[in-house]
């Protein structure tokens, strides 16, 4: 997929602390003067945020992991065909909570769906697109759910330790399987020290565009 922008993706299990660092890492990168979209998975325009409030939805527990997959993918093409590859496209640097790799993780790792039949539906739903560079926040699961409002808490973070426990490892297999696109920080660093971390392998990346 070719573009003149820089797109980043973070991963990590719930309340790894993923949305701090997308909010830091985005207003540093605003701060030397690119043009940034900051944005979220299942989300970004109108069609996708409405596709994530059924899929976080604690009332929905009925629903099948075969079309909790086939929604994430219906939420990924909206917002990547609308928002991301634009954004892309004019140069600009996307900064993304969550993206395909969450699909490997939660719908293939902890539902133990098909990776071959999820790998080929994110072909499609990305139209192709591949991270240049994806951050992943390392966490013992007990720890980042004790972050979590258990009342306010969505229909994924409601699921079982063992269920987050795959999720984890999901992630830490994918990032074996693509060293030279992912970085894998550990969660339990502090938050100014995580950020740094990250900058350091971030901004040669920024290097190379234009601005």
């Amino acid at each position: 997929m070719k573009h003149n922008g820089l797109f980043i993706t973070f991963e990590g299990v719930e309340g790894c602390g993923k949305s701090t660092q997308v909010r830091l890492l985005a207003d540093a990168i605003e701060a030397q003067g690119y043009t940034v979209l900051r944005t979220r998975e299942p989300g970004g325009p109108p069609i996708a945020e409405k596709i994530r409030a059924l899929l976080l939805d604690p009332a929905n527990t009925e629903m099948l992991p075969e079309t909790e997959a086939l929604l994430y993918m219906a939420s990924r093409a909206q917002h990547t065909g609308e928002r991301i590859l634009p954004a892309l496209r004019r140069g600009q640097v996307v900064v993304c909570d969550r993206y395909y790799d969450s699909t490997l993780a939660y719908q293939g790792a902890a539902r133990k769906l098909s990776e071959r039949a999820i790998r080929a539906q994110i072909t499609f739903a990305t139209f192709g697109l591949v991270p240049a560079a994806t951050i992943l926040i390392d966490l013992p699961v007990e720890v980042g759910l004790g972050r979590i409002d258990p009342i306010r808490a969505d229909r994924l973070e409601r699921e079982d330790l063992a269920f987050h426990q795959r999720v984890r490892q999901g992630f830490l297999d994918v990032a074996k399987v693509e060293p030279q696109r992912y970085l894998v920080v550990d969660g339990q660093e502090k938050i100014e020290e995580l950020h740094l971390r990250i900058k350091r392998h971030v901004y040669p990346l920024l290097q190379k565009m234009e601005l």
